[in-house]
């Protein structure tokens, strides 16, 4: 499994994501991101070939929100469509 920086702008959002998260959880979030940064190293998102996040939807909009141009990410290629 290779981590690799990738630029948040490079990455979609999943439209087939099954979760949502509420305003105060979201601001959680993004409170969570400021405050330990290096969590976002830990715990990389994961995304397919084509740049479409299969883990970390939340977390990729929470950056963005954040202003934050670059994140840890796990690129899977060999993955199904069902198991995307």
């Amino acid at each position: 499994m290779k981590v690799e920086k990738i630029k948040t702008h490079k990455l979609k959002t999943n439209p087939n994501n099954p979760r949502t998260i509420n305003k105060i959880n979201f601001k959680k979030l993004k409170k969570s991101i400021q405050e330990f940064p290096k969590m976002l190293e830990l715990r990389p998102i994961v995304v397919d070939e084509n740049y479409i996040v299969l883990g970390g939807n939340m977390r990729l909009q929470a950056l963005k929100d954040l202003g934050i141009k670059e994140v840890y990410c796990v690129q899977e290629s060999e993955l199904s469509e069902q198991q995307k």
